[in-house]
């Protein structure tokens, strides 16, 4: 499919796509039972997505080290489209932060 390029509701829709992370790997219907696996490309970097024992879908980064395990990486089945998120920023960890305010008639 190709968009003229003064379409700007989908270049907004292109950027807010890449921007967010999430990206379109299959259908669901590619790993039907328990213990198949699919492994793709996606931006150049090799992910395996698993049905696990439990039925549930989880996908994993290859890394290239030597000894390397696999770095999970979030995964979500949208409408039995699987979708996954390489954005690094998602996947560390973060403290929450604790706010503490005082009402304006203290």
């Amino acid at each position: 499919m190709s968009a003229p390029p003064d379409d700007r509701r989908f270049r907004r829709e292109m950027a807010t796509a890449y921007r967010s992370g999430w990206h379109f790997v299959d259908l669901a219907t590619a790993i039907p039972r328990r213990g198949d696996s699919l492994k793709v490309t996606v931006l150049g970097e090799p992910i395996v997505i698993a049905r696990e024992e439990d039925d549930d879908v989880r996908a994993y980064r290859c890394l290239r080290r030597p000894r390397g395990a696999p770095q999970p990486i979030r995964c979500a089945i949208r409408y039995g489209m699987i979708f996954v998120n390489l954005d690094r920023r998602d996947h560390q960890l973060v403290e929450p932060r604790t706010i503490t305010v005082t009402p304006r008639s203290a």
